[in-house]
């Protein structure tokens, strides 16, 4: 792998991830590397205007933080092919980072063995699903072929490496909303509750899996369709193939608009007679993979602090 430009991205807020990202830089451009540092977080994006100034998009990015650092760096990044590193520093559960340890040189190579590892292409590549979704304003319920133009008064592309969830844009005006949903242009259920989630097999241990989905390998390809407190025991969670079409409406009066989010970010409002739709986006996102050899069930037990030994203890006498 060639590190002629590497971005390193932040944790806003969080100086142990500073910490870390002046080291990395240092030892990078020590190396010939040109580094560019910047912070990401609920209130800063550095994205667009990076990618708008500098030159080339990096050969790699370094991400310093916790899962939604990585999230936020995916949604910009996939398009660009651009593989991303990330470290959990400074964040929380770390589903999709490794262990700052390994940002260490080992003791037996204190040269800074890391950044020699890449460039000697010992690493793994892992492409993850991504969903795409774009927002259609009015009551046309006769979506555009999948590989149709977009509309010109089409909201997005939006895109999301966890998943897509729509909730009640005003609670004390809707607490609730009610949405249909359209799969491969067959209309399958109405779900009355707190709202709907679409989700990515990475996304399946986020907010879908709180609100009991089930978890899904990274390495299989589809997507999770499962509703939030539904007000009807018949409602529950499915999973569809990869290239399925989701259309998603909400039903009922004009106020009861409901907000559709990204990987937990903002991104636009959906009106009754407004139609959403959701499909696999068409870059995955690059995640390098440092572990020799790594278990995604090794992950779920010990960030989900499932039971730590299946051997059996003796009964005491």
């Amino acid at each position: 792998m060639r590190l002629d430009r590497v971005w390193i991205i932040i944790r806003a807020g969080s100086q142990a991830a500073q910490r870390q990202a002046r080291r990395c830089a240092e030892d990078l451009r020590a190396s010939g590397s040109h580094v560019t540092i910047a912070a990401s977080g609920a209130s800063s994006n550095p994205f667009p205007g990076l990618l708008a100034t500098e030159p080339a998009p990096p050969d790699l990015a370094v991400v310093l933080g916790g899962d939604g650092t990585v999230l936020g760096a995916a949604r910009h990044l996939a398009a660009q092919a651009v593989p991303i590193l990330s470290f959990n520093v400074g964040g929380h559960l770390g589903f999709l980072t490794h262990e700052r340890s390994l940002l260490r040189p080992a003791a037996d190579d204190p040269q800074g063995g890391l950044w020699r590892r890449l460039r000697d292409d010992h690493f793994a590549l892992e492409r993850r699903m991504m969903l795409e979704a774009r927002v259609y304003r009015g009551g046309d319920r006769n979506p555009p072929a999948a590989d149709a133009p977009a509309e010109i008064d089409a909201d997005g592309p939006h895109g999301a490496l966890n998943d897509f969830y729509f909730r009640p844009c005003l609670d004390e005006v809707a607490p609730t909303c009610l949405l249909e949903l359209e799969i491969d242009g067959e209309v399958v259920d109405q779900y009355r509750g707190d709202g709907l989630i679409i989700a990515t097999p990475t996304g399946s241990t986020g907010y879908s899996m709180a609100a009991g989905g089930p978890i899904l390998h990274p390495g299989i390809e589809a997507i999770v369709v499962n509703p939030i407190c539904p007000m009807s025991l018949s409602s529950r969670a499915v999973v569809v193939p990869p290239r399925s079409r989701l259309s998603i409406w909400p039903l009922g009066e004009s106020n009861r608009r409901v907000r559709l989010w990204k990987d937990g970010a903002h991104a636009t409002l959906v009106d009754p007679g407004d139609r959403c739709v959701v499909q696999r986006g068409p870059d995955p996102a690059l995640l390098l993979q440092l572990e020799q050899s790594p278990s995604y069930y090794r992950t779920l037990t010990h960030k989900l602090h499932w039971a730590g030994s299946l051997s059996i203890e003796p009964s005491p006498n």
